[in-house]
Formats: C-alpha cells, sequence, structure tokens
C-alpha cells in the first residue's frame, strides 16, 4: 500500500523546498560518497519501534482512564475528549505506517507524510491532553501524555535531521543527473590538486 500519486508528489515537492540545503550547488566531491548509502536513521527507527508497543498502552490506559472519570466532566470537555481519543486513534495508525516506510525505505513523501501528521497533529493533541486543566487528568495520564509527548518529539526531531539529509542526497543526484560533466569535472580538479601537492 502505497501514498496516492497527487499526495505523493504534493509532499515530494514540499520536501525538496523545506529540507534541501539551498546554499548548496553539488557534492564537494561527488565521487567520495557511496551511491548506496544509508540514509535511514537508527534513532528515528528505535523511536518507533517502541512507539508501536507504548500506543496500545497509551489508548489503553486513557480510555480506561476516560471511562473513570466521564461523569465528572462537562459535556464541552467529554466531547472533546472523545474526539481526540478516535482522532489520535486514526492518525498514530497512519503515522506509523508512514514512519516505517519512510524511514526504512529511505522515501521522501512518506517520511515528510510522517512528520507533518507528528508535528501537525499529534503533538498538539496530546500537549492539549497534557496541559489543559479542565480535563481534570490523574496522575497516571499525566505520565503516560508525557511519556507519549517525549516520543514525539524526539521523532519529530529525528524525522527532520533525517529527511533533510535524504533531500540533499536526492538533490545531489538530480544535479549529477542532469549535469554528467559536473561529476568528471569534479574527478579531475581533484586530480590536479593532488598532483600540484605531491612532492617532487
Amino acid at each position: 500500500m502505497s501514498l496516492p500519486e497527487p499526495l505523493r508528489r504534493r509532499l515530494g515537492s514540499f520536501s525538496r523546498t523545506v529540507f534541501t540545503d539551498s546554499h548548496r550547488t553539488g557534492p564537494q566531491y561527488p565521487g567520495d560518497r557511496a551511491d548506496n548509502e544509508i540514509l535511514s536513521s537508527l534513532p528515528l527507527q528505535m523511536s518507533l519501534y517502541f512507539n508501536v508497543y507504548y500506543f496500545p498502552f497509551w489508548w489503553l490506559s486513557t480510555v480506561v482512564m476516560l471511562h473513570l472519570k466521564y461523569l465528572a466532566l462537562s459535556d464541552y470537555f467529554k466531547f472533546i475528549l472523545v474526539t481526540a481519543m478516535i482522532i489520535t486513534s486514526l492518525v498514530e495508525v497512519i503515522r506509523l505506517y508512514l514512519g516505517y516506510v519512510g524511514n526504512l525505505q529511505e522515501k521522501v513523501p512518506e517520511l515528510a507524510g510522517f512528520w507533518l501528521l507528528t508535528l501537525l497533529l499529534q503533538l498538539p493533541i496530546i500537549l492539549f491532553l497534557l496541559f489543559n486543566g479542565g480535563l481534570e487528568n490523574q496522575p497516571l495520564e499525566r505520565a503516560v501524555h508525557t511519556i507519549f509527548a517525549l516520543f514525539l518529539t524526539l521523532q519529530v526531531i529525528a524525522a527532520f535531521v533525517t529527511l533533510k539529509r535524504m533531500a540533499n542526497k536526492l538533490a545531489t543526484h538530480f544535479h549529477l543527473e542532469e549535469h554528467p560533466d559536473f561529476h568528471s569535472l569534479g574527478k579531475e580538479e581533484r586530480a590536479v590538486s593532488m598532483a600540484g601537492r605531491a612532492p617532487s
């Protein structure tokens, strides 16, 4: 299962705009870096792995606490909590899938979708659940929301760094394919500079 093509193109365009280093015109020495360099992030993958196992515990704890305090909440907060739980549950499944696919298969659009869902949906919802005083949070809720917020913060940072590296590599590949003489020119310049430094 992959993303629809229009969404994939837009996320790819967004990633190139946000994560590509615009000050760089190309690699300093294009032949120095291996073509098969692995760009996936181990910290991101570890965080995703533990998040997959933590999310059911978080969900169960939150549902149990919601059930226990449901009658004490106002109608306004009842609606907000139920809606937040539904949105968080649906988005989390999609988010984790996109994170796994984007990181392990080094797909920029999927990883960008993961990053956006984390930054724009999950993190604000969890921070709202953690810090809103009207929700009458219990100690268990504070603990599970804090751990979840730490996971999300780590994933936002790790995904940003990984996306930046992936987008720069894709931009470099694009420039090298657009200008194949650039690659050979870099080798000639290095050969000349090395010859100049050779002892006589």
